[in-house]
């Protein structure tokens, strides 16, 4: 088995369900450690985040990446059990095969023989890792960018190890991210007896309209790097359970995916505009995941470019579909980001998986792309 296969398969049998992060950071950081790399544990509540670097002055270069998985499912439903890395028809299957532990295991490979072709390499290249991805993203890498700000940590670089092909490796990389603006909304109305409606007030009813109109809505209409703004209405609550009863109260859950076309604060101010219109009575709790953010052609974009090129024989499409990713907090601090990693097309499903001839070419993938963003120091 090749290395990168074994260590692949290592990192799926730790099941480490976010929060939990099942020993696969120690494991990564000790073998970092062992190539010379600083190694500092930065662990919030739960959530348990590795920084790895290596190198002192100059631009910096990070590789992030999550440790943790989004639960199996119903694990009769997998063909083999998901925390046991089993290979098929040239696919390896387990939980994280895809999303994320083959791009950490490659990313962490790739750092690996570039502190060992480079010692004196220029600039800081490290290796930044959390358990917080797929869960709630608040003592993640989120955390970790607060602490960076505190010490004055710079970022130039930072390359996110995430699924991003869609048909061949390769064929796409992300190089932006729409953000994303959660809302849960609670409409009051008055209980009552479903005989009686004169004596209550359904929220239902009461909202349906306003309901319709932000579902119509056209928020914006994109621009050349965003597609338009997307409202989706993600859960509705109401009732006692009882078919005879008016409930008392309406519980709404929605989301929006929006690009630069739009902001936040313009999103909320237009819907609780309709819900104000509409004589509700209403409250609303906002939640913003993340902003857009886009990486403009830059060092990055042509060094991942440029290798894919050489590696696959094809420039990639460049997107800034998906949903989100931790990159949206690296972005922030001025660094390019751009996301690259294995075909997508199985992440949280049952039978997730990667193809084994894939994941064999991920390793030299990163390492070239790390090699001509931090070439070794002249003499």
């Amino acid at each position: 088995m090749s290395e990168i296969l074994d260590l692949t398969c290592e990192l799926i049998r730790r099941a480490s369900v976010t929060p939990e992060d099942a020993g696969c950071q120690q494991l990564l950081g000790e073998r970092l450690a062992a190539a010379g790399f600083a190694i500092e544990d930065l662990h919030y509540g739960d959530v348990r985040n590795l920084w790895a670097t290596h190198g002192t002055d100059g631009p910096v270069l990070i590789l992030l990446g999550h440790t943790d998985v989004v639960p199996t499912g119903p694990v009769e439903n997998w063909t083999s059990p998901p925390f046991e890395p089993t290979i098929r028809n040239g696919h390896l299957f387990g939980r994280g095969a895809a999303d994320m532990k083959s791009g950490v295991a490659a990313m962490t490979l790739a750092l690996e023989a570039f502190v060992r072709r480079h010692p004196q390499h220029a600039g800081v290249v490290g290796l930044l890792l959390t358990s917080d991805e797929e869960g709630p993203s608040i003592d993640g890498v989120r955390r970790v960018v607060e602490e960076f700000h505190r010490r004055g940590q710079r970022v130039d670089w930072c390359l996110v190890g995430e699924p991003s092909s869609r048909q061949a490796l390769g064929d796409l990389v992300r190089v932006g991210r729409r953000g994303s603006l959660h809302g849960r909304l609670s409409v009051r109305g008055i209980q009552g007896h479903v005989a009686y409606p004169d004596l209550a007030r359904n929220p239902v009813h009461l909202a349906a309209a306003a309901l319709a109109e932000l579902a119509a809505t056209v928020w914006d209409e994109g621009n050349a790097s965003f597609p338009p703004t997307s409202f989706q209405i993600s859960n509705l609550h109401a009732g006692t359970g009882a078919n005879n009863v008016i409930p008392g109260q309406l519980e709404v859950v929605f989301n929006f995916r929006y690009g630069t076309a739009s902001s936040a604060n313009g999103l909320r101010a237009r819907v609780e505009d309709c819900l104000t219109r509409h004589g509700l009575d209403y409250e609303i709790e906002w939640e913003l995941s993340g902003e857009p953010f886009l990486t403009e052609p830059g060092a990055l974009r042509s060094a991942v470019e440029a290798v894919l090129m050489q590696h696959c024989g094809r420039v990639p499409e460049s997107s800034t579909g998906g949903g989100t990713s931790d990159g949206r907090f690296i972005a922030p601090m001025g660094a390019e980001v751009v996301e690259f990693g294995p075909i997508n097309a199985s992440i949280h499903k049952v039978d997730e998986c990667v193809s084994v001839a894939d994941l064999e070419r991920l390793p030299d993938m990163y390492l070239a792309i790390i090699e001509r963003l931090l070439a070794p120091s002249p003499g």
